[in-house]
């Protein structure tokens, strides 16, 4: 299983400055990937534009997107601003797309939360046409009509985090609707997880505001926040033993030190 780190663009007090030297640590190794999130109506750092300036200085590592929100963007402007970053990395970059469960983001950028997973198989199918050469395309969701999405349109699947088991059940019913729609072979499979290994309180109260419009389930999914050195190598076993192909531990606090600190854990 390969291993990717995530970039700062969405904690508290990131910058510019940080996200670039971030990106430059983690294409030293032995990180495979660097990836993002995505929100509107947050304070971050946009997904591509990021993942645009970590291609201008990295040459080893792949980007990602994990995920990006389709249905914000029209199906054109997502289709180039994924193809700009692919073109900009030489081919290293993976589009991981989901609708999203955040209703502000929706309400932001004008677009109709209800008919948000008819608009991603309608990106999806557009993207398709397009035929890109060079950018995986992966979906993420849960539900049935997602992963139908995934098997249909896309060269894999993105789990949206939570212990192993979760992604273990979340890949058996990803590889059956694959098998389902007669696909070859078998989706990629990525995974990720939160990690503090510094100022661990900072990082579970960025958690349980970045996540506060589930209600009380963000205390949850705060407490799943890896803080020591035996969780994380716990957690990396547990996604490599479920079949996950690339798993990314993105950072839950906007300290430069994380992305060494995590690679010791690794070593």
């Amino acid at each position: 299983m390969r291993i990717g780190i995530g970039l700062p663009n969405t904690t508290p007090g990131a910058d510019g400055t940080l996200l670039l030297e971030w990106a430059r640590r983690a294409d030293a190794g032995p990180f495979s990937s660097v990836a993002v999130l995505d929100r509107l109506v947050y304070d971050s750092i946009e997904p591509f534009a990021a993942l645009s300036a970590a291609a201008a200085i990295t040459s080893r590592v792949r980007l990602a997107t994990m995920i990006a929100i389709g249905p914000l963007r029209g199906a054109a402007m997502l289709a180039k601003q994924a193809e700009a970053v692919n073109t900009l990395s030489g081919n290293r970059f993976t589009l991981g797309l989901a609708v999203g469960a955040r209703r502000d983001d929706y309400t932001a950028a004008g677009v109709d939360h209800r008919t948000r997973g008819a608009t991603l198989s309608e990106q999806l199918a557009y993207l398709r046409g397009r035929g890109t050469d060079g950018m995986q395309v992966l979906v993420g969701g849960s539900s049935g009509p997602a992963l139908q999405r995934m098997a249909r349109y896309a060269d894999g699947y993105a789990h949206g985090g939570g212990p192993p088991r979760a992604f273990a059940s979340a890949a058996t019913k990803a590889r059956a609707a694959w098998s389902d729609l007669g696909r070859p072979g078998e989706p990629a499979l990525w995974g990720q997880g939160y990690f503090a290994l510094g100022d661990t309180e900072r990082g579970t109260d960025y958690l349980r505001d970045y996540y506060s419009f589930t209600g009380p389930f963000a205390t949850q999914i705060a407490a799943g926040n890896l803080t020591t050195a035996r969780a994380i190598k716990d957690f990396v076993r547990g996604y490599a033993d479920a079949g996950c192909e690339e798993l990314i531990l993105l950072p839950t606090v906007s300290d430069i030190h994380e992305v060494e600190r995590l690679a010791e854990v690794l070593d």
